[in-house]
Parts: structure tokens; sequence; C-alpha cells
């Protein structure tokens, strides 16, 4: 992890803090599904601070609990939603397309049945919409990516990356740097608001 903002420090320690509360109130009631969703939603922002393997397992882990909350209540938008980000996520981070296009397909699948479920929801249906364009966006993040390889190696520099698998290797760094998380805005948005359901209304304050 590279030197944080302020303003990242306060990010990161807002959800290590919303992610405990989720445990503890799970812990009291394993059948809480806005807990499990919190907990999930916290680990999908956690996984923002991390790079190569080690943020591939913490989407993975988010979207357990996502589906977790699911085999409680199938119906569940806000879980539906939440799993389709985490599905996102996964697609942008893998370098094998076959598979991010897999992963935007499931999330696509997981907006569709959230809009279901409430359709008068604008932050489902702009997920949806974001969706339907994240094939081209891929492929665009790819095309830099090659560019940027091909211009480290030529320049004599070491070629980083590498690896064609569809889970991310530790040493893919360059590609999380480049991708970023803003593909992701609607992402932070949504679960920024269910983690402040389960913090102190001070801590929710100071995020508005």
């Amino acid at each position: 992890m590279g030197e944080l903002s302020r303003d990242d420090i306060d990010r990161l320690v807002f959800f290590e803090q919303a992610q405990e509360a989720a445990e503890r109130e799970y812990a009291k009631n394993n059948n809480d599904i806005m807990a499990i969703i919190r907990w999930g939603g916290a680990l999908l922002e956690l996984a923002h601070f991390r790079q190569g393997e080690e943020a591939y397992d913490m989407i993975e882990q988010a979207s357990e609990k996502f589906k977790q909350a699911l085999r409680i209540d199938p119906k569940k938008h806000d879980a539906l939603w939440c799993l389709g980000n985490a599905y996102t996520s996964k697609g942008f981070l893998s370098t094998d397309e076959s598979v991010a296009h897999k992963c935007f397909a499931d999330a696509a699948d997981c907006f569709q049945k959230a809009l279901k479920e409430d359709p008068k929801s604008e932050v489902y249906q702009k997920a949806l919409e974001m969706t339907s364009k994240a094939p081209a966006l891929y492929a665009e993040l790819q095309r830099q990516l090659r560019a940027s390889q091909e211009g480290t190696l030529a320049s004599g520099g070491p070629l980083g990356g590498g690896g064609g698998g569809a889970r991310p290797k530790a040493s893919n760094e360059g590609w999380y740097d480049l991708a970023g998380w803003g593909i992701m805005v609607v992402a932070v948005i949504g679960i920024l608001a269910l983690a402040r359901n389960s913090q102190p209304v001070a801590a929710g304050a100071a995020l508005k």
C-alpha cells in the first residue's frame, strides 16, 4: 500500500470501524441481514486499499457476505446491488477477458434483480447502465496497460505484470495503479451510506 492522504486514512479507519461494528452486530444475531450487508460493504471498501491477490481475496470475502445475506432473503435488493458491485470490481481486476465479461454479466444480473425489487431506484438503474459500458471500458484499460508495459520494456526497464490468469497476481500492481477505483463511484456512495447506519452520528457526520 502506498502513502495515503489524510482523507484516505480517515476512510480506512472509518471502514475498519464499520466492519468491526457489523461483526459485533452479527455476533448478537446471525440472521441480522443488514449487519451482514454492512460487513460485506466495509470489506469491499477496504479492498480499495489493497493490491494484487490481497485485494481480490477481500472482494471475494465481501461477495460471500452478500451471498450469505441473500440466502436469508433472496429478494433483498440492497444485497443484490452490493453483490453486483463486487462482481464489477472483480471483473475489472481480472486479467482474463472471458472471466471479466462473465463477472460483468453476473453484475448486470444482480442489478437487474435489484431493480425488479425496487423499480424506482435511480441508483440501481445507474448501476445497470454503467455495467453495460463495462466491457468497453475494460478493453480500453487493458489496451492502456499493454501500451504501458510495452513502453517500459522498450525503454529497458523491467517488464511488470505479465500473467494472463483470471486471478490477479501480486506482481500486477501496475494494473491496479492504472485502473484505479474511480470506476466504482456508485459503489462507494452506496456502501458509505450502508456503513453510516452502523456508526455513531459523529463518525457519519464527519463524512457528509
